[in-house]
């Protein structure tokens, strides 16, 4: 799709935690076309664009979601709050991304995110659910803190409402012992570890993976030994921040090692200012 720039009216701003806010946005119908796990970009101020994952798949109602962390010390975070606080209308351009679900696809999606890497997982299975409802997906999201499942309800709805869709949460620092709840299973720890311990088979699957470099790296090497072949798992940060060799070395050999700084960061997009 061509990036285009338009305007859009910002329609709501709702907290949905104390860190994290959704903004509903509505533009024309016939200029917010994107595909699912594709991302925008907001004029902070005039030339300065920060990217943001679609937490919606395109349904033909001129609007569009976004799931946004809030780092108060940070300026271009404070920057945005206020913009989307008091004022109505800001300047947009998308889409933008090549992580995105093609049409068609039958194949069992495997999706991983930390913290509001979810957006972009949501457009995914709203996508996916939309085009067949018997698709095998499972979900994994990973937080700090359960607080930080803000939208724990949705992703067990689907749970529930799917016998095809798998809803995994991973708390690092769970402050009680999890209940059990109905379609949800809950693992304690890092979602690197938890996947080691989880999954026995890659075999015909799909990956979505949206975190930071070091989340979803980590990810791809607890999964290359179960025979991860680097074209079934797509990331934006292979884009922005690439690393060669992608597969980890066999134990043993040479360190593996990032891209130098200039290199990883000439194309860089961070999701959350």
């Amino acid at each position: 799709m061509t990036v285009r720039t338009l305007t859009c009216q910002v329609e709501t701003v709702e907290d949905l935690t104390p860190d994290v806010f959704r903004v509903m946005l509505e533009g024309r119908v016939e200029a917010i076309g994107h595909a699912p796990g594709q991302y925008l970009e907001l004029e902070l101020h005039e030339g300065t664009w920060v990217p943001f994952s679609i937490a919606c798949a395109e349904n033909g109602n001129g609007q569009l979601e976004l799931h946004i962390q809030h780092w108060p010390e940070r300026t271009h975070s404070a920057r945005l709050r206020e913009l989307l606080t008091h004022r109505n209308r800001l300047s947009v351009r998308l889409p933008s991304g090549n992580c995105f679900l093609p049409t068609g696809g039958s194949q069992p999606l495997l999706l991983i995110a930390a913290g509001t890497g979810f957006a972009q997982l949501k457009a995914i299975v709203e996508a996916a659910l939309a085009e067949n409802r018997n698709r095998e997906i499972s979900l994994w999201w990973a937080v700090r803190e359960r607080r930080d499942l803000y939208a724990e309800s949705l992703a067990r709805e689907w749970a529930q409402g799917y016998s095809n869709v798998h809803f995994h949460a991973v708390v690092e620092t769970p402050e009680t012992e999890l209940e059990s709840v109905p379609g949800l299973h809950w693992h304690p720890g890092r979602i690197d570890e938890a996947l080691a311990a989880t999954l026995e088979t890659l075999e015909g699957i799909e990956i979505y993976i949206a975190g930071s470099p070091g989340m979803v790296y980590a990810c791809v090497d607890t999964l290359a030994p179960l025979g991860l072949l680097e074209q079934q798992v797509h990331s934006d940060v292979f884009n922005y921040a690439p690393r060669v060799p992608f597969l980890p070395l066999p134990e043993g050999g040479p360190t593996q090692a990032l891209l130098t700084p200039g290199e990883a960061l000439s194309t860089s997009k961070k999701r959350n200012p």
